[in-house]
């Protein structure tokens, strides 16, 4: 055997030396700012308004954590089993499921950068020589058959790191998918409980209107006979007759809602519209959470799926970058092969039929046109292009959280108005259906004060909704507790 080369010996270590290292930055999380902050106009509690579904006050814990399953809170059997579905069935969610799985295969598949390649082949060929030139094999013959097996193999050391930075960029492009889908996951859940809130409060609407439908429908008999005895006169029964007309109107628009809004339900549930759940919802029967959990800024960072994919976007361009000042660099590649050549196939592997070979060969870019030297700039611009879209999308995560504290709020201050203006108006109605049929007033002055009582209802509906919408936006806004969910857990591979 012939002795290793000395110059062979004197790169070794070298080699192994710049093995330790990759050129290009290495990656650090950005910080938080410390300026970094929700609205100074939260209160820690909201108003209370009583003897009303929805109208408790709210607390706000500073530091406090999620859980996994939030809905829960609202104690609405139907409403969680309706989640369950939507999460075990929904088509988007699945799909992002099996982005997940292509991203972690794909790192899997980099993981060969690290091996050396060997590859076996097997040649069989029929050949035949000029009778002009002396004949290949030995035994002098001008038509023969050649049978050759061989293994080779080939290693490229990752002495400047490219190897370990695309290692690195295929990690972060995996964590990104994986957070899309936990975005997914979050965003699906919140839609689910939104969508179940406005359903009840439409079909309570739906409700109030056909009670003001039957009213109007009596008051109209009622003058309808008064108009033919001469107590009332004309006008009023055509007021009232309007009145009644456009009370009526307002009942297709609410039951297109409302079954848009069931249609939408089974599409989230993964299912075709005539399918629909028909679980009826009922915003009397949603509980308010009464205890929400405020993330401190730094929280917000780390539980946020949407920052959480902007930052491993940011990772992935930080190691594009390395990347590109690789392949500027040289590239050394070992290769080795052996193997046996016979002309027939009983004379293969004998005596004097083996070969091998063995090389070394080290290239590196000297003129490219500008193109290894561009390509790392555009890394570099694409680096600072996410370091600013991460940046976008953590203050966007600050201003959903600030906006929904302070939607709560006032959401509690427009419930205990709304809850006034129905009570007020609900006496007023009274008193002057009262007055009317005592002949103290017109039925002009009795109809205002119907539509006032309606326009009442409907407000108080509405605002009974938006308390129990912005509470679910809430639990969105500070990242839906996924990191308690056994299955969306951070893994140890994660950091």
């Amino acid at each position: 055997m012939r002795p290793i080369p000395q110059w062979l010996l004197s790169a070794a270590p070298a080699l192994l030396l710049f093995a330790g290292c990759a050129v290009g930055p290495d990656f650090k999380r950005p910080p938080v700012a410390t300026e970094a902050g929700f609205s100074n106009a939260a209160s820690a509690t909201t108003v209370t308004t009583t003897n009303i579904p929805g109208g408790d006050a709210q607390h706000f814990t500073p530091n406090g954590d999620l859980s996994a399953d939030w809905w829960t809170l609202f104690h609405s059997v139907p409403l969680n089993e309706l989640i369950e579905i939507a999460l075990t069935n929904n088509p988007d969610l699945k799909a992002a499921q099996a982005a997940l799985s292509v991203a972690h295969e794909n790192v899997l598949a980099q993981r060969g950068v690290y091996y050396p390649s060997v590859a076996a082949g097997f040649s069989a060929s029929r050949q035949k020589q000029a009778g002009t030139i002396a004949p290949t094999p030995s035994s002098n013959d001008f038509q023969y058959n050649l049978f050759t097996p061989q293994v080779s193999v080939s290693y490229s050391p990752d002495v400047f790191g490219a190897n370990r930075r695309s290692m690195e960029a295929m990690k972060a492009a995996e964590q990104g998918v994986r957070f899309q889908m936990i975005a997914t996951y979050t965003t699906l859940s919140a839609n689910v409980v939104v969508t179940a809130i406005e359903l009840a409060a439409v079909q309570t609407q739906i409700d109030a209107t056909h009670q003001l439908i039957d009213l109007n429908s009596n008051m109209v008999e009622i003058l309808r006979y008064q108009y033919s005895k001469g107590y009332a006169s004309r006008l009023d029964l055509v007021a009232q007759e309007s009145a009644l007309a456009q009370t009526t109107a307002l009942l297709p628009p609410l039951v297109k809602q409302s079954a848009q809004l069931r249609d939408l339900l089974a599409v989230l549930a993964g299912r075709f519209p005539n399918q629909a759940p028909q679980d009826q919802f009922d915003l009397a029967s949603l509980q308010l959470p009464t205890e929400l959990p405020l993330s401190l800024p730094s929280q917000l960072v780390a539980q946020r799926p949407d920052v959480r994919q902007a930052e491993a976007n940011l990772h992935a361009a930080s190691a594009q970058i390395g990347i590109a000042i690789a392949n500027r660099l040289p590239n050394i590649t070992l290769t080795a092969n052996a193997g046996n050549t016979a002309l027939a196939l009983d004379q293969l592997f004998t005596s004097g039929t083996g070969f091998w070979g063995l090389g070394a060969a080290a290239t590196a870019p000297l003129f490219q046109g500008g193109q290894l030297l561009h390509q790392e700039r555009a890394a570099k611009a694409a680096y600072r292009q996410a370091a600013e879209q991460y940046r976008s999308t953590v203050l966007t995560a600050f201003q959903n959280v600030a906006d929904t504290l302070v939607a709560l709020a006032q959401d509690a201050e427009s419930l205990k108005a709304a809850a006034t203006a129905a009570d007020d108006a609900k006496i007023t109605l009274d008193l002057s259906r009262r007055q009317w049929q005592d002949g103290y007033i017109s039925y002009l002055t009795l109809l205002g004060a119907q539509q006032a009582w309606q326009q009442a209802r409907i407000n108080l509906v509405q605002a009974q909704a938006n308390r129990y919408a912005d509470t679910a936006a809430l639990f969105q806004a500070l990242g839906g507790g996924w990191w308690n969910q056994k299955s969306l857990a951070p893994d140890t591979h994660e950091k």
